[in-house]
């Protein structure tokens, strides 16, 4: 080999070399590092974990009423079972004539339903049998943003996609580690309210729990169209529907047997996914499965039918909804018996108003209050045993099943967040631990907010 062919295979391998280090970047591109996780150490005083129902009108409060506050979703927006889950239809605001649930969370349904020129129901007419028709529809999306909105305009930090991996108490305040997209959070706060639904931040601070071995169905809220029902031949689609449930090719306790009612409602709030748990990321995934399964093939079915062969999803939620996981073992357990005879609570500071409410694979038959009857929310039942500086609020109150069912709904879940945080925001003016703050300053400062605390 010549010494020219020895520099041109040298030149050669050296351009090689630099080329597999280096790329061609183009203009404007610069070449950078793996980015790292970004270590965060933040204080405020009230921390709410979870901006759902509950969290949002929690969160806000503390913040109008001059504290600092974090709020930490796991999620893309708030609003949780409204909004994500898909029911848009909160309620029950109003018993026998009388509201009984207001303050921030009605505050929010009332702009919500004006922003989208909707109307309120007549309240005055007796709901009946028919409860429902005295819950709100809402738009969701635009609830989302209203919620989004009043919490910035509260002074609320807001952390979406973050969760709670470690939770300790020390030195009398609260120490949560989050974890969430690229970043690492210790997070100090002198008080602390768990609304993410599931009692987690209970269970990660060490607290004992509550939780049946059987629990309610979830549900995926969707809606079908691109048919008449009115043209269908109801008996032969019933036929063959039954000789799918034969065959096993649907499951009949995911529509409850029901696939006249499935193409009457065109969905909604119809579907029953068993075991539906939201608790962990897995067990939520193997939810968000079940309820997309079992939509794709009853779709699939629906498709086989004379008059549905151009039905449509038009729309269906991100998530399957989920009725019940876990709840606190707190200072008091709120009973049915309790609930449908409204017992009276020295110590309570909201209301709430639902008929007993419990799904299972037979479907739901709500059993009505008797007239008159407006249960009570004891401060008690938001507090955990063997607790300081910690709240709950949502349907993880200490509850026995009968009565959770109807004080999971999301009108008592916003009278409980908004009740908590005043707790909240009182005990952290006053260094005290929540069941130490007077009933008399707890009523004063949630009426200045619109509240309405049980006489």
């Amino acid at each position: 080999m010549t010494k020219i062919d020895r520099r041109l295979m040298l030149k050669t391998i050296g351009v090689a070399s630099v080329g597999a280090v280096t790329p061609n970047l183009l203009k404007g591109e610069v070449l950078k590092k793996p980015y790292e996780i970004k270590r965060r150490s933040l204080k405020t005083d009230i921390l709410v974990v979870g901006g759902g129902t509950a969290g949002v009108i929690a969160a806000i409060q503390a913040g109008r009423a001059g504290r600092k506050v974090v709020l930490v979703e796991n999620g893309s927006q708030l609003g949780g079972t409204t909004t994500t889950g898909g029911v848009a239809y909160p309620g029950i605001y109003f018993a026998w004539g009388k509201q009984v649930i207001g303050g921030i969370g009605w505050e929010l349904v009332q702009e919500a339903v004006a922003m989208n020129n909707d109307t309120l129901p007549d309240f005055s007419v007796p709901h009946g049998e028919q409860h429902w028709t005295h819950q709100v529809r809402v738009n969701a999306p635009l609830y989302a943003m209203l919620a989004e909105q009043k919490c910035l305009e509260a002074g609320v930090q807001i952390r979406y996609y973050e969760s709670p991996t470690q939770v300790a108490f020390s030195n009398n305040n609260w120490k949560v580690q989050t974890t969430g997209k690229g970043v690492s959070t210790e997070i100090t706060c002198n008080q602390l309210i768990d609304c993410t639904g599931n009692a987690y931040v209970a269970s990660i601070a060490g607290f004992n729990l509550i939780r049946e071995e059987e629990t309610q169905p979830g549900t995926l809220m969707f809606q079908l169209g691109g048919y008449d029902f009115d043209k269908l031949d109801v008996a032969l689609i019933r036929n063959k529907y039954n000789k799918a449930l034969e065959q096993g090719e649907l499951v009949k306790s995911e529509f409850r047997g029901d696939i006249i009612g499935l193409l009457r409602s065109k969905g909604d709030n119809i579907q029953h996914i068993a075991g539906a748990d939201s608790t962990t990321s897995e067990t939520h995934t193997l939810a968000n499965i079940k309820g997309r399964t079992s939509l794709y093939n009853h779709l699939r079915f629906l498709k086989t039918l004379p008059g549905c062969e151009k039905i449509v999803l038009r729309q269906m939620q991100t998530e399957t909804a989920v009725r019940e996981t876990f709840r606190i073992d707190g200072h008091y357990k709120i009973t049915h018996e309790d609930y449908i005879t409204a017992k009276k609570f020295d110590d309570a500071v909201s209301y709430s108003y639902y008929p007993i409410d419990l799904h299972d694979e037979a479907g739901v038959i709500p059993s009505q209050l008797e007239p008159g009857t407006v249960p009570m929310i004891p401060l008690r039942a938001l507090v955990p045993k063997n607790s300081r500086n910690f709240l709950v609020a949502g349907r993880s109150l200490c509850s026995d099943r009968l009565a959770n069912s109807a004080l999971r709904v999301q009108g008592s879940c916003m009278g409980m967040g908004q009740a908590a945080a005043a707790v909240a925001v009182l005990a952290n003016k006053s260094n005290k631990t929540p069941l130490d703050v007077p009933m008399r300053e707890i009523r004063k400062l949630l009426e200045e907010h619109g509240g309405i605390v049980p006489a």
